[in-house]
């Protein structure tokens, strides 16, 4: 059975974060300071997005440090680190080319399966704001998750093409998204093709199957999964020591 399967099968009642936390850091050896990159003319490299797999990457394609997030929508660590992050990550390490940043949205509840849905779907020009409004508005976007709306059984039982529009609006993820900008034609086209949910899954199932992820937020930095890091500050040292600074 899937794990988008046993989520949708498991109780749908509180938000099931168990798996969200942090742990101590873990300490490298300082490395030459890295030369900053010039942005394309015109643009910063925070405003160079493209589509990597099953997640989405700002930055320098050629960026000596390649940062990755697997983060959970519902995750309030994953909120606490973009609201720590938000303005510092662009401006002082992506814009300099030196980092480039992937978010890989992970799926802790089926929630996560629906808003990262919605959120890819739109494309990459808007995949970044709705994913930072989604984790720095976290409180107003887990509320109706928290206190589902009736109708969530039902949904269960619909069609996988209606089920998951069903649930988005039961648990007040499509007003969540209309209210920053995403019309209800484009959510309900998002969710009806069911690939765009069951994408969520895959990119969590490959996540965990290359680096052994057993919570969000992870961070992988060229390839090596940075172990005992889960804050924006022991990360942004990290990312000094090797160089960026």
């Amino acid at each position: 059975m899937t794990l988008l399967r046993t989520a949708l099968l498991t109780s749908m009642g509180a938000l099931a974060l168990a798996a969200c936390g942090e742990s101590k850091t873990d300490p490298a050896k300082e490395q030459d300071v890295i030369a900053k990159v010039a942005a394309p003319a015109g643009k910063s490299w925070s405003q160079v997005v493209r589509v990597d797999g099953d997640g989405v990457v700002m930055g320098n394609p050629d960026a000596p440090i390649k940062l990755e997030e697997f983060g959970a929508f519902t995750c309030g660590h994953c909120a606490q680190f973009a609201k720590d992050s938000h303005e510092e990550l662009k401006r002082d390490f992506v814009d300099t080319g030196r980092v480039s940043y992937k978010l890989t949205p992970f799926m802790l509840h089926p929630v996560d399966a629906i808003s990262g849905a919605i959120v890819k779907c739109t494309g990459t020009e808007r995949f970044f704001p709705l994913a930072d409004a989604t984790f720095l508005e976290h409180e107003a976007f887990i509320a109706g998750a928290q206190k589902p709306q009736p109708g969530i059984e039902a949904a269960m039982k619909l069609p996988p093409a209606e089920r998951f529009i069903a649930l988005a609006k039961g648990w007040g993820i499509d007003q969540f998204y209309q209210q920053r900008g995403v019309p209800a034609a484009t959510i309900n086209q998002c969710l009806a093709k069911v690939d765009n949910v069951s994408a969520i899954e895959k990119g969590t199932n490959a996540g965990v199957e290359k680096y052994q992820i057993t919570g969000t937020p992870t961070f992988v930095i060229n390839g090596q999964v940075v172990e005992g890091v889960a804050t924006w500050g022991p990360l942004r040292d990290r990312l000094r020591t090797m160089g960026a600074r």
